[in-house]
């Protein structure tokens, strides 16, 4: 029987430097493509990958962790339908503990390492607003800027959208992965090569979903409208613009934007799966092009720790930057929801737990579920990588959603969750 495999089209990335391979090909035949609330959907259908042999379940570094912590991510790989991998990296001002359970690839034992390239999805929506509000800083752009002044080429009834209520989700631009236009080329071919700067033609034909500025929408055409005005604002390509405001300031030296279907080694494979089903590894299944300032990044879970306390924290923006990116909308989530309850900032989200607050971005894609977040100050950090996309399996979210809960109360105890002792 042909499998439905539903992929939110938020986080598909790959790489074309030399350090990337031609990862493993899934064994299924791509078929169908299916509409979601904001994702598309491939079907793989064939020979399933033999099941995983799990790696022992350890803290980084012997004698170091909160056993409590330690089963609760072995917990979550063993549950029904659970990522074969899950790794979760708490940092406490530059001392970092590391947790894995699993197998960063199915028939190894290779535990899954802070240095594992991954698609971090749609976290890469924060990297959007880390570079807009960059400019906002250099006052290259501004937050009332709209699409009719920097983008007038596109559709008319756009043109009132502002920067801001992109990066909040409030603008009501059609969401580009939901047109069956989109969905038809990627159910043709899941690799398909995508022009990214062209992916808001697939939807210029509709008018906005509400008044600008009216109530919240998760969309996944405003990031790629983010970049096309960062774009224009500089006249330099948001690749570029990356490097030159992220990367380099954060020191991210194992993060990029590709474009096609592979990924750099080492690499967490990803894994489509389901309760009594063998994993189906489908780390390079589709194009990140299709993705782009949306969702397109790989990262490490080293990296994007480093990434989201310099985003969250005070290091990368100005304060009156920043008092702009952390004026929260309650209520608005992101996809999926983070733990606790979600307000939307500017490419940025608070999560308020039972244990107190944190800011930062969560994303899924085929394969990959993320978690990254920080306190304000930036010193603390809290990410949660697991290697399937539990979007599909409500409980399995629900069980990851305690989980990453778990550890966020874990980084905001002062007590700690028992020794901290590796340093980055």
């Amino acid at each position: 029987m042909p499998r439905r495999v539903p992929t939110a089209y938020d986080g598909r990335s790959s790489t074309s430097s030399a350090r990337a391979r031609t990862g493993p090909r899934p064994r299924r035949g791509f078929g169908a493509a299916a509409v979601g609330a904001v994702v598309a959907a491939a079907v793989l259908s064939g020979a399933a990958t033999a099941p995983a042999a799990a790696a022992p379940p350890a803290p980084h570094g012997p004698g170091h962790g909160d056993p409590a912590l330690q089963r609760a991510l072995a917990d979550l790989v063993a549950a029904p339908g659970g990522p074969p991998g899950a790794i979760a990296v708490l940092t406490r001002d530059g001392v970092r503990q590391v947790y894995r359970a699993g197998t960063a690839e199915v028939g190894t034992r290779r535990p899954p390492r802070p240095d594992d390239h991954m698609r971090i999805a749609s976290v890469a929506k924060a990297f959007s607003g880390a570079v807009a509000l960059s400019l906002v800083d250099r006052q290259a752009l501004r937050l009332d800027d709209t699409i009719g002044g920097r983008l007038p080429h596109l559709p008319e009834a756009w043109h009132a959208v502002t920067l801001r209520q992109l990066l909040q989700h409030t603008s009501g631009l059609p969401d580009f992965s939901k047109s069956k236009a989109f969905q038809d080329i990627v159910r043709a071919d899941p690799r398909h090569h995508f022009d990214s700067r062209r992916l808001l033609d697939f939807v210029a034909d509709q008018p906005l979903g509400f008044p600008p500025g009216s109530r919240y929408a998760y969309s996944n055409s405003d990031n790629i409208a983010v970049a096309l005005m960062a774009e224009q604002a500089t006249g330099r390509s948001y690749e570029s613009l990356l490097r030159q405001l992220v990367y380099r300031p954060l020191d991210l030296t194992e993060t990029s934007l590709p474009q096609g279907y592979r990924l750099p080694r080492p690499f967490l494979h990803g894994y489509f799966t389901a309760p009594g089903e063998a994993p189906e590894d489908v780390s390079e299944a589709v194009s990140a092009s299709g993705a782009w300032a949306s969702g397109g990044i790989v990262s490490t879970p080293a990296d994007l720790s480093r990434f989201i306390g310099g985003y969250a924290g005070p290091e990368l923006l100005s304060p009156m930057t920043r008092r702009a990116q952390q004026d929260f909308l309650p209520g608005g989530a992101s996809e999926p929801a983070g733990p606790g309850a979600n307000a939307a900032g500017l490419g940025l989200f608070r999560y308020t737990t039972r244990c107190g607050t944190v800011l930062g971005h969560t994303g899924n894609t085929p394969g990959y579920t993320q978690f990254a977040a920080a306190t304000r100050d930036g010193r603390r950090t809290v990410t949660v990588s697991v290697t399937t996309q539990a979007t599909t399996n409500p409980a399995l979210l629900a069980r990851l959603r305690a989980t990453e809960e778990r550890f966020v109360c874990a980084l905001l105890d002062d007590r700690g969750p028992g020794p901290w002792g590796h340093t980055p």
